[in-house]
């Protein structure tokens, strides 16, 4: 194959504790069992469920295509972001990531870095991201010691459409009321610092290892262009939200960038086609890959139609 084609991903769920049982409207899931909590969209488990690579993993499709896959994203040759839907119906623990020198002083690839953007939010929704203005790392330690903690955090209004950087070493938790599209590094560090009196371990060393008191981290504005926002660009990832009519091409989508490019959408449907490859739909809440080594690629909204192309920096 001198080439790969674009492919629709097939979905992961994930059992959390703070989750739901029916994932309705988003996914058609429900469960009797353990709540999910996440969806994972490019997990390496996750398989492909278009095209001639239909049925084999992320994980073995990266393995063996890395440079027709991730181009100018190649890195160490691994799918460099990993992307979710995430449910919280309860609160989730109090955290903070590692960056990248921290996780490989540890014997790790690399750290968490990580964005939401709000699919959704209900009326009065926040999220904790980062700690108030002068509080000191002593402060932390007492707030966790008599469970006064969340009164440190500096708390976030969402709103549906919000984008939300979480650079690594920020302090955060998210909270329920919001369904979140988080794209992060792939990465499954991260450490506990608080979690509500709930039985499960802390990691309080690495933890204030890992914190920064200050960071980047908070609410970034869409900048329009040229039809399209562009909600984020740091340093791993650049995120764009470009809406679609029906018979009105948007051929700047899908034109070549020379690395990865992958599409979700939020409303509608659309029709993915490219030199040499059956042409495929992707509805909402679905996750097209479109490789670097792709050619001849047509993206048509079927239907009113909202489109975030994530797109992973070289690092």
């Amino acid at each position: 194959m001198s080439g790969l084609y674009p492919f629709r991903l097939e979905p992961w769920f994930r059992t959390r504790i703070w989750g739901f049982h029916d994932l309705a409207p988003w996914f058609d899931y429900k469960t009797d069992g353990e709540p999910i909590g996440e969806v994972w969209l490019t997990g390496e488990m996750c398989v492909a469920g278009t095209g001639p690579l239909a049925g084999q993993s992320l994980k073995d499709i990266t393995a063996a295509h890395a440079r027709d896959m991730l181009g100018s994203a190649y890195g160490n040759g691994q799918f460099p972001l990993l992307i979710k839907v995430l449910f919280p119906k309860e609160k989730l623990s109090v955290q903070v990531h590692p960056d990248d020198a921290m996780a490989q002083k540890y014997g790790e690839p690399r750290g968490k870095t990580e964005c939401w953007y709000a699919l959704d939010a209900q009326p009065g929704a926040t999220v904790a991201l980062g700690i108030k203005a002068g509080v000191t790392s002593e402060q932390i330690r007492a707030g966790i010691d008599s469970a006064t903690l969340e009164d440190l955090l500096e708390m976030v209004p969402v709103q549906k459409g919000d984008m939300l950087y979480v650079e690594a070493g920020t302090v955060h938790a998210m909270e329920p009321g919001v369904v979140v599209l988080e794209t992060q590094q792939t990465s499954d560090l991260t450490y506990r610092m608080y979690d509500y009196g709930r039985p499960r371990e802390l990691h309080l060393d690495k933890s204030f290892e890992a914190l920064r008191l200050k960071t980047r981290a908070g609410k970034i504005p869409p900048r329009a262009v040229n039809g399209h926002f562009v909600l984020i660009d740091e340093k791993h990832f650049e995120i764009e939200r470009w809406p679609l009519e029906p018979a009105k091409p948007a051929p700047a989508l899908t034109e070549s960038t020379g690395g990865l490019q992958i599409l979700f959408v939020t409303d509608g449907r659309i029709r993915i086609s490219a030199e040499g490859g059956e042409p495929f739909t992707v509805k909402r809440c679905e996750i097209a890959v479109i490789p670097a080594s792709s050619s001849g690629v047509r993206v048509e909204a079927e239907s009113p139609s909202t489109v975030i192309r994530i797109q992973p920096h070289a690092v």
